[in-house]
Parts: structure tokens; sequence; C-alpha cells
């Protein structure tokens, strides 16, 4: 190998070095590259929640549509609500001493 072949190849392998630097950590390199494979899983898991959450929020839409059993036990539940034919008792506390 000649010595002007030699600095050749110091050239072409100290230039494929700096193509490589720059790839890994220029703006758009590879550690940004992992960076935003990150962020879309997370976005891909916060939409699939999301469907979910619809889905779940139709089901119940239907049911408060359609479902008088289930109508009743909202009522109930988050309302207080009794029906028609009920009694309410509440028990009386003993006085204060």
């Amino acid at each position: 190998m000649t010595k002007k072949q030699g600095l050749l190849l110091v050239a072409v392998v100290g230039f494929i070095i700096a193509l490589l630097f720059f790839i890994v950590f220029s703006e758009r390199g590879l550690a940004d590259f992992n960076m935003m494979k990150k962020e879309r899983d997370r976005i891909q898991d916060q939409n699939r929640q999301i469907v979910q959450d619809n889905l779940d929020l139709g089901v119940e839409i239907d049911r408060l549509q359609n479902d008088p059993k289930y109508i009743e036990s909202v009522a109930r539940k988050d309302f207080g609500m009794i029906g028609q034919d009920e009694i309410v008792v509440k028990p009386q506390r003993p006085p204060d001493r």
C-alpha cells in the first residue's frame, strides 16, 4: 500500500466515522428516532384507551335508553330515589346527654 492509498483510506474511514456520528447524534438521528417511537407507542396506547372508553360509554347510553331495570338501578344508586310503593324509614338517634 502506497502512502497515497493509506492517506485516502484514512480519509475515507474518517468520513465514514463522521457520517455515523452525524446519523446517531444529529437532530433527526437515531436518538431522536427512538424518542419518536416511544412517543408513538404512548399515543397508540392512549388511543386504545379512548376507544375502549367510547365503547363503554356507548353501551351505557344504550342501556340508559332501552333498559328500564338499569335506569331504576342508576336512579336508586346515584340519585337516592325510591319507588312509588316504598316507604323510607329513618332511624332515630338517641338524645345527646
